[in-house]
């Protein structure tokens, strides 16, 4: 019989796990002997700070990132095969949303590993359910272009398909060009159009503000360095 693929959610920062992780996630974790990882010392880290019982030393960590194979992401469900369950650990909130981890996913299904999904933050879904805007209808964009002129037109470009579709348009950057995305985007954008700033979710420091960019002018949070989504709705 295989074993399963657990999908566990990691806190977005510096969070108490009580406050976002179920308990009985924790236990599950205590259980389990395989994890496919993002970054295998936060994981650590993250495993002590959920039980400090759990010894680490008796743990297998296989690392995913954009370094691995296509080959090497099939290998790492071999345990599976032999009846092991594994969890898969992003670098913050759910696996397989903006991750990598969906490439894992996507082996297990053709492996007929069975892939159960638990309960944790996503910052996608938590900064859409705060923003107000159009819940039933919304595109996650992950990353804008660097380049201030491709950037630019990214973001009409959103705005234009969020007018004609009705459509939440979500997107992120690299924390210390939020400052600089936000200006673009209070540039580029019609003052009537909304925009929410979600940053530093289920941290004690947290801020979402939903604003038209007519009155977000003048008066802009800063974002340096936060962990910040974007929304944006004509």
């Amino acid at each position: 019989m295989k074993g399963t693929l657990y999908l566990i959610p990691t806190t977005l920062g510096d969070s108490t796990i009580s406050s976002v992780i179920p308990t009985d996630i924790s236990i599950l974790l205590k259980q389990i002997k395989y994890f496919i990882v993002e970054d295998i010392r936060n994981t650590r880290r993250y495993l002590k700070k959920v039980d400090k019982s759990i010894d680490i030393e008796e743990l297998t960590f296989y690392e995913l990132n954009k370094h691995t194979t296509d080959q090497q992401k099939s290998s790492y469900l071999n345990v599976a095969k032999k009846g092991n369950n594994i969890g898969v650990i992003s670098e913050a909130g759910c696996p397989g949303v903006a991750d990598p981890g969906a490439d894992i996913v996507a082996a297990a299904h053709q492996q007929n590993i069975k892939v159960v999904p638990l309960v944790g933050p996503s910052s996608i879904l938590l900064s859409l359910m705060a923003s107000g805007m159009n819940g039933q209808s919304f595109a996650f964009n992950g990353y804008l272009p660097i380049k201030s002129g491709e950037r630019a037109k990214a973001i009409a470009h959103l705005e234009g398909l969020s007018l004609r579709e009705k459509q939440t348009q979500i997107f992120i950057e690299a924390p210390y060009r939020n400052n600089h995305l936000l200006k673009d985007i209070l540039a580029v954008c019609n003052a009537k159009t909304k925009v929410c700033v979600a940053c530093d979710i289920t941290l004690e420091t947290e801020f979402i503000k939903t604003k038209t960019v007519a009155q977000w002018k003048g008066c802009l949070p800063e974002l340096h360095k936060k962990p910040t989504i974007f929304l944006i709705q004509g």
